[in-house]
């Protein structure tokens, strides 16, 4: 089995679609909605990867990339922000907190595929 990827977004439609291909592509997926629940799940699941949108209620994807590479027990954890949020400055801040890479939307799923892929061990 591959390794387990969450996704979090508060869009229903992008994580039924991305859900889909990440199954697809052989990946174990758990998805939240919301900050608080992306906590949670990490908390509960540690997932091999997290793909975080920035612009969530209740926890920004920024508050959750940063507790998580707070914690000691997370640092393997790999993060992906993915987010409408495409200015240089909101990239910089993203990388700086703790983010693997930073994807914007819209996106290629060939694109989110290939880094999900290199952030993530072979089998």
């Amino acid at each position: 089995m591959k390794a387990q990827v969450l996704l979090v977004d508060d869009e229903p439609n992008i994580l039924l679609s991305l859900e889909f291909l990440i199954k697809r592509a052989g990946y174990t997926v758990a998805t939240a909605c919301d900050g608080e629940q992306a906590l949670t799940q990490v908390t509960a699941l540690q997932p091999a990867l997290v793909v975080l949108d920035i612009n969530m209620p209740k926890m920004n994807g920024y508050e959750v990339c940063e507790r998580i590479r707070a914690n000691p027990a997370w640092q393997e954890i790999r993060i992906i922000l993915l987010t409408a949020k495409g200015r240089d400055v909101e990239r910089e801040k993203g990388l700086a907190l703790g983010a693997d890479d930073y994807v914007t939307k819209p996106f290629s799923n060939q694109e989110l595929m290939t880094k999900i892929q290199s952030l993530l061990p072979a089998d």
